[in-house]
């Protein structure tokens, strides 16, 4: 697999459900990118399951498995790191592996509440590697034709901004009590697990930052089965089974105004019957709107003000016309999935470390993402408007004067 490009050596730390999405990625993408400038080798894979490990090797290629991370990221044929473990163990594969001068590519949120990520910022900065991460949804054809149509002015001024990501995970009253429910080991809930993905899509789609913004939060189903042994987040328990507390947000909004002049309105939930991955937005302008719906990925809809008698909302299918979405299939309205935008996201990541151009959202961009959450949990906390912190270019100045020190 190192034919046809630089050779990356990749570790993988965690095979759970997105190190198997990465994994499979880079086994697919040489044949997907033909002008790929990048080598893929799936080196090393830590995991604490046996199971897991033995598949690493056998299912998806990689040249070894172990338990132990440190070892997968401190090894010398590694030259990237894709950390795909639990939230809580986010920060230290990553301080670990930018120590060892390895680019890292992090699953959002990088820890659970906002200082885990400035923490993951500063180690990237202070060891001067790239990074990466997650957010898999800003690499949808049809986000990157929304967002093209923004900066294009097709909209006219943007004045109003939805974002919301409504899902159905956590629904069921009887879901176990696992970690994702707990403040020590997920940090927070709904604000850090999907919310993320709605303030990064809005600064992606909009290229405009969220100046401040009022919030609520609640928790929905307080108490949840405890678990016996290893438990999936999908498991069921009884109602008879004792019982533990949740310990963080199941549903948060907030109303928000963009330095831009827009206004804006977000909401996510985890516990919602109906929308079962709804993550959405709606963009109003002046001359026109967007809109787009995770659970009909290929479809955006659009709204061009126009004589009275040609106004109405138009659908546009994805296709090969738009960005990336030919490396999968040809024509008009031939569907990718999830695992393609994954692909897409690996490949501009992997191609940025080859030819040294900068790559986003970076951590630098997953600071500016936890800025607005922290501003969130201010508002839960003073029932009031919040400014967003300025939290990335606080650690911007901290790094220079450090690097000044140093020098001096």
């Amino acid at each position: 697999m190192t034919a046809g490009g630089r050779r990356v050596g990749i570790a993988v730390l965690g095979l759970g459900w997105m190190g198997q999405a990465h994994s499979r990625s880079a086994l697919r993408l040489p044949s997907l990118f033909p002008d790929h400038a990048y080598a893929p080798e799936l080196v090393v894979c830590a995991d604490t399951d046996p199971g897991r490990r033995e598949r690493a090797v056998r299912d998806f290629g990689f040249a070894r498995a172990t338990a132990d991370w440190q070892e997968a990221v401190a090894a010398d044929d590694v030259d990237a790191v894709w950390v795909t473990a639990p939230n809580m163990l986010h920060v230290p594969m990553i301080e670990a592996a930018c120590a060892a001068g390895k680019a890292v590519f992090s699953e959002k949120p990088i820890g659970g509440k906002p200082e885990h990520a400035v923490a993951a910022y500063r180690a990237a900065l202070a060891a001067g590697v790239p990074s990466g991460v997650g957010y898999n949804y800003l690499w949808a054809p049809l986000v990157l034709h929304a967002r093209a149509m923004v900066a294009q002015g097709r909209l006219g001024r943007i004045t109003h901004y939805r974002g919301r990501f409504l899902s159905m995970y956590g629904s069921d009253e009887l879901g176990l009590l696992t970690w994702r429910f707990k403040l020590a080991e997920a940090g927070y809930g709904v604000t850090s697990d999907i919310l993320s993905h709605s303030v990064s899509m809005a600064r992606f789609l909009l290229g405009d930052e969220i100046s401040e913004l009022v919030g609520m939060r609640e928790t929905t189903i307080p108490r949840r089965p405890l678990p016996t042994g290893a438990a999936s987040h999908y498991g069921r328990g009884r109602p008879e089974d004792p019982h533990g507390d949740v310990e963080n947000e199941d549903f948060a909004s907030m109303l928000c105004r963009f330095a831009g002049g827009a206004t804006g309105t977000f909401e996510c939930s985890r516990t919602m019957v109906g929308p079962e991955s709804q993550n959405a937005f709606e963009i109003y302008g002046t001359e026109g709107s967007l809109a787009w719906n995770l659970e009909r990925v290929n479809e955006l809809q659009y709204y061009r003000r126009g004589p009275e008698d040609e106004t109405g909302w138009t659908t546009v299918f994805g296709g090969d016309r738009f960005p990336y979405h030919g490396a999968f299939v040809p024509g008009q309205a031939n569907a990718i999935g999830f695992e393609d935008l994954v692909a897409i996201e690996d490949h501009a990541f992997l191609q940025s470390l080859v030819t040294g151009e900068s790559f986003s959202p970076s951590f630098g961009d997953a600071v500016d993402v936890v800025a607005v959450q922290q501003a969130l949990v201010d508002s839960w906390s003073s029932r009031t408007w919040e400014s967003v912190p300025a939290l990335r270019a606080q650690a911007d100045g901290a790094h220079a004067a450090a690097t000044t020190a140093q020098e001096d």
